[in-house]
């Protein structure tokens, strides 16, 4: 069952001929981690061949999948909060969209934090902060600021375009927080 849960939702993704299988194996002694070993598959093509997820699976894939296996297991284990940290690496576009509306999805159930920089992602949100650093004597600090509305349009326009803001930016911006 979790397996076709997990293929499901990687049909969501773009993912639509991915393939997992998960293999447990006895092994001949006893070790930290029990007495068996476990090795997740993938076959992301059409008549693929199984491969561990270390060979199969691209960037963008092992976010997906990540993203797919947390999203399931998050529905039976009751966690008060989840930090996802640039799961959208090798993602864009549509992909990127249901990524968060997933993240979005699971926010019903728990507290989501998305560390990310793709703008799609960081629109859903529902509070967004935005985490910069800076060099003072020498010393380079990290610092988080909430960002409300008109502060956001800006951030996600910069996300879009680059710093130097166009008014489609700008546009572009609004209509992902809309």
């Amino acid at each position: 069952k979790l397996v076709s849960n997990i293929e499901k939702l990687l049909a969501e993704l773009g993912m639509p001929n991915a393939k997992l299988k998960i293999e447990i194996n006895p092994v001949e002694r006893f070790t930290n981690y029990g007495s068996e070993d476990m090795a997740w598959l993938l076959s992301a093509n059409k008549g693929g061949q199984f491969n561990t997820l270390k060979k199969a699976a691209s960037g963008g894939e092992l976010s997906r999948i990540m993203l797919a296996i947390k999203a399931i297991l998050s529905q039976y284990i009751k966690l008060p909060s989840i930090i996802f940290d640039e799961i959208d690496t090798g993602v864009s576009g549509e992909i990127s969209n249901k990524m968060a509306d997933i993240m979005s999805q699971m926010s019903k159930q728990m507290q989501v934090f998305s560390i990310t920089h793709l703008p799609q992602i960081a629109a859903k949100g529902n509070t967004h902060f935005k985490v910069y650093k800076e060099d003072i004597n020498n010393v380079t600090t990290s610092n988080l600021i909430k960002l409300d509305y008109d502060e956001r349009v800006v951030e996600l326009a910069q996300m879009l375009g680059g710093t130097k803001i166009s008014d489609s930016a700008i546009a572009h911006a609004k209509q992902l927080l809309n």
